[in-house]
């Protein structure tokens, strides 16, 4: 498909998933505004936070554990599974459950186990059962709105965390570094917007690469995060493979794996995501694997985060990894939004006791 031609797209995204990804920086800015807002009671003596979430919802805890790790005085937790850990109990143990729809059983699940584990609990949702458990406990629920796929709401997921983690004392106050960090993907998306060719269009070339490949995305520090939204949003946009590593993780396992099998290699897109806010040591083994990658006969690319600060680096790589995505559904002609293997197997499961 030429991804210039855009009349296509719009028989093909029938749910106008790009409005969603166009949208990215207002939402964040929005959820930001919301977060400062909400009615928030006294939380104190936190000690550990754990944030419970899955899918869509737990990818804004995992940039904003990764963003707020060098300055934030207590360990935060990400939990992707039924229940909780055991530790996870008592008043000084903050409990944050996230769910797009309030219904997310595992979510649901962390919530109860934390309530009979006298943990303190914020909960975000657009509503459902996660809603309705929290009115009828009066625990604080932050509700917003947003009608779409769980994955495009990622602005709030994270905006409104990075605002509970700012007004509970736990990090310095976020608003200059939002405002500069939307007013940055702003800038960045003039040239990303589906009306700019591709000559000029990054998110387009790197579409292209990726075409026909099974694509490998690599991050550290802030962009570990960003890199596991590509490899997820790569899914479940375009319905195509991929995978996310991490440096310096990836230097003491996977690296061993460039030996066989052989013939997949010249079949492998490994973009390396890159940041001037990565440790140094980082910056070096992110030049080193590339270069290993490529005697092995593996495509690759450095893809470099636009902005200043950290937290713009950060937002306009998982920005730019959403338009890419996007543009790699209208080259395989496949609707961006629709998820039916996943539908299909929460139907499944849904059905089993």
């Amino acid at each position: 498909m030429n991804l210039d031609d855009t009349s296509s797209f719009i028989e093909i995204d029938s749910q106008d998933m790009l409005s969603h990804i166009d949208s990215l920086p207002g939402q964040l800015e929005a959820a930001w505004e919301l977060g400062s807002q909400l009615a928030l009671p006294e939380m104190s003596a936190i000690e550990r936070v754990i944030i419970a979430g899955m899918g869509g919802s737990a990818i804004g805890a995992d940039l904003v554990a990764a963003y707020i790790s060098p300055f934030c005085p207590v360990p935060v937790f990400l939990h992707r599974n039924y229940a909780l850990p055991a530790w996870a109990s008592g008043s000084n143990t903050l409990v944050i459950t996230s769910s797009h729809s309030g219904n997310t059983e595992e979510t649901v699940s962390s919530f109860e186990a934390a309530r009979e584990n006298d943990c303190q609990i914020l909960a975000f949702a657009t509503g459902g059962k996660l809603a309705e458990l929290c009115r009828a406990s009066e625990i604080p629920l932050w509700q917003f709105e947003h009608h779409g796929q769980p994955r495009a709401a990622v602005g709030y997921s994270a905006g409104l965390l990075l605002a509970a983690f700012s007004r509970l004392g736990l990090i310095p106050d976020q608003a200059d570094a939002v405002a500069e960090t939307v007013s940055t993907m702003l800038t960045q998306q003039a040239e990303l917007r589906a009306d700019i060719p591709t000559r000029n269009n990054l998110a387009k070339r790197l579409a292209g690469q990726i075409l026909g490949r099974w694509t490998l995305v690599v991050g550290a520090d802030l962009l570990e995060p960003v890199a596991r939204r590509w490899k997820s949003q790569i899914n479940e946009i375009a319905k195509a493979w991929g995978q996310f590593e991490s440096i310096p993780e990836l230097n003491h396992n996977s690296l061993a794996g460039l030996v066989f099998p052989e013939e997949v290699f010249p079949n492998l897109m490994a973009l390396f995501l890159r940041a001037s806010a990565y440790y140094s040591r980082n910056t070096l083994r992110s030049e080193l694997t590339k270069t290993a990658f490529m005697v092995e006969g593996v495509n690759t690319d450095f893809v470099d985060a636009q902005g200043s600060i950290p937290l713009a680096q950060q937002w306009t790589s998982l920005h730019l990894g959403d338009y890419t995505a996007y543009y790699l559904a209208m080259a395989y002609g496949i609707d961006p939004t629709a998820i039916p293997t996943i539908e299909m197997f929460k139907d499944q499961i849904k059905g089993i006791n």
